[in-house]
């Protein structure tokens, strides 16, 4: 009996230091965000070591937002799952789709941008269309661990390509520019801001991937409170305009999407 209640005793004094952490860390005090910094122009490392892109704007704003201090802490994609769970940083914002897998691990936020899949290819290729059939012989890279590392596997392997998979998206685009790839499979916006900067002299993006289209969300741990503090933060940075102008600071054309 004396022992039973020492667990109930121990487990609520565990439920109630997560509530004060989670409070803690949402009314004036410091929210650790997680990032891969290897994802642009979402999250990406600039040449002095400082995180910079789509993602880390939006979170800022959140904090703002929220009046919290913003903390930033970089983590390769494989990991970053794990490292949210083992209380390295309070949520995700790396651009991380929302998918039936991932939900099974952490929470997600509402969304904060939706995106297809598209496919990009060398200029001097006869790939004309993105669909699987068309891949039969090709040689297709993608960013392992992501949906488009899943597309490309359950997809184009089938279909008769070669699929190879990447630690990060930088490391697939320099084998496609440097011809080891026919073609690469991944975000749409990821890849038309990758072809106006570098991939114009070498590439063609050949199109979307019919049904594809995907939500991007915030994660946090299983059952923390944390998310719907997220999603009111988020519902006020699209309603006051504040989203809108870091859209387009880095697109031409609104990637929020239909409600």
């Amino acid at each position: 009996m004396q022992i039973s209640r020492r667990l109930a005793c121990s487990a609520a004094l565990a439920a109630l230091l997560l509530s004060v952490g989670a409070a803690s860390a949402q009314e004036g005090g410091k929210l650790k965000l997680g990032t891969e910094g290897a994802y642009p122009p979402f999250n990406t490392l600039t040449a002095d070591g400082k995180l910079a892109g789509f993602d880390i704007d939006v979170g800022n704003a959140l904090c703002a937002q929220m009046k919290v201090e913003c903390e930033w802490v970089t983590q390769d994609w494989d990991g970053i799952i794990p490292a949210l769970q083992g209380g390295k940083f309070d949520a995700i914002v790396a651009s991380m789709t929302i998918t039936e897998e991932r939900k099974q691990q952490v929470d997600f936020t509402d969304k904060y941008y939706t995106t297809p899949l598209a496919l990009v290819a060398l200029k001097d290729t006869t790939l004309a269309s993105p669909e699987p059939d068309a891949l039969n012989g090709k040689t297709v890279g993608a960013q392992a661990s992501t949906t488009q590392a899943i597309y490309a596997e359950d997809k184009y392997a089938k279909a008769g390509a070669d699929v190879k998979l990447y630690p990060t998206q930088d490391e697939a685009m320099a084998d496609l520019t440097n011809g080891r790839l026919d073609a690469v499979v991944s975000d749409k916006f990821v890849l038309v801001d990758w072809m106006k900067t570098t991939g114009n002299d070498c590439c063609k993006l050949v199109g979307d991937l019919k049904g594809t289209e995907s939500l991007t969300g915030i994660a946090v741990r299983k059952g923390d409170p944390l998310r719907e503090k997220l999603n009111a933060a988020i519902a006020a940075i699209v309603a006051d305009g504040t989203y809108a102008k870091i859209n387009a600071k880095y697109f031409d054309f609104d990637i929020y999407g239909k409600d």
